[in-house]
């Protein structure tokens, strides 16, 4: 296992708070390295350049929006059931983390003059949580559980389990959902979704 540089954690700690505080555009790689403590050679030699360490800072949280690695192959109806509820309550409970809502609004504040950002957030933030949903919905697929384009139903999921909260969220209007009532959000999703999405019916 890679062992990870404390050099490059601290960097990757200095730019996002530099990024909260003045948005992408204005941060200067100097800045970063004089909150790291490092030189900008080091910031280079550990991470690269501006638009790299955003990466960086992003990938570092899509890791969490992966599918956990124990959740059971649907293979019926119930399982399903589970499975979605199980991925829905840590994919609200990660997404809802008052820093990732910082990093949603950094993008969204910076989207004319840095649309890196909100590219990076898309194809590495978002597609991580995308990419586990679609997997399970082709399990599902494959076991004849559902009907569809895997696409299709993940997007479908993902509706019935945000609804307004992640509007809400960004504007401020609404707190943090509690633990409870994220699995209470994700249960009622996985409920809605199959009554919505019969199993197929067989040919014949």
């Amino acid at each position: 296992m890679t062992k990870i540089s404390p050099v490059r954690d601290r960097i990757l700690d200095a730019a996002f708070a530099a990024f909260m505080k003045s948005g992408y555009a204005a941060t200067s790689t100097l800045e970063i390295a004089t909150r790291a403590r490092v030189s900008k050679r080091e910031l280079y030699a550990e991470v690269g350049n501006k638009e790299e360490i955003l990466i960086a800072c992003i990938r570092a949280r899509a890791t969490r929006l992966k599918a956990p690695a124990d959740l059971p192959i649907p293979h019926d109806r119930e399982t399903l059931e589970q499975v979605l509820a199980s991925f829905a309550t840590q994919l609200v409970r990660e997404i809802t983390d008052p820093t990732v809502i910082t990093v949603f609004r950094l993008a969204i504040a910076d989207a004319v003059r840095s649309p890196e950002v909100a590219q990076a957030l898309d194809s590495i933030g978002r597609e991580a949580s995308r990419a586990a949903l679609r997997q399970i919905m082709t399990q599902a697929q494959t076991a004849g559980l559902l009907e569809g384009r895997p696409a299709d139903l993940a997007e479908r999921f993902g509706g019935l389990l945000w609804g307004n909260l992640m509007i809400s969220l960004l504007l401020g209007v609404a707190k943090r959902p509690t633990p409870q009532d994220i699995a209470a959000r994700a249960h009622a999703a996985a409920t809605a979704f199959l009554q919505l999405h019969p199993a197929e019916i067989p040919a014949g």
